[in-house]
């Protein structure tokens, strides 16, 4: 069966993410959402994988260290595409 990758699917891997490194981290809603200046219910919004927008989901992953491996991942596949040439 083949494997279909949707934006709701990974709106909600993020959440799961965000949320385990919440947890990780000993952090309630509240203060993820007071050192990221946003309240708590946009942290409970990203968590549960409803809309957000990308300076939301990016300012949670800087927070959290996913930054630099969300650039390295698109820069990756930005480079393997510019050597892929058909020409």
């Amino acid at each position: 069966m083949l494997d279909t990758v949707t934006i709701k699917v990974v709106k909600v891997k993020i959440g799961e993410w965000c949320k385990q490194k919440r947890q990780n981290y000993e952090l309630s809603q509240e203060d993820l959402a007071d050192a990221l200046d946003m309240s708590r219910i946009t942290i409970v919004k990203v968590e549960s994988g409803k809309n957000v927008n990308i300076d939301t989901l990016l300012k949670v992953a800087n927070h959290f260290d996913g930054l630099q491996t969300i650039y390295q991942q698109i820069k990756q596949d930005i480079d393997n595409n510019n050597r892929n040439s058909l020409y």
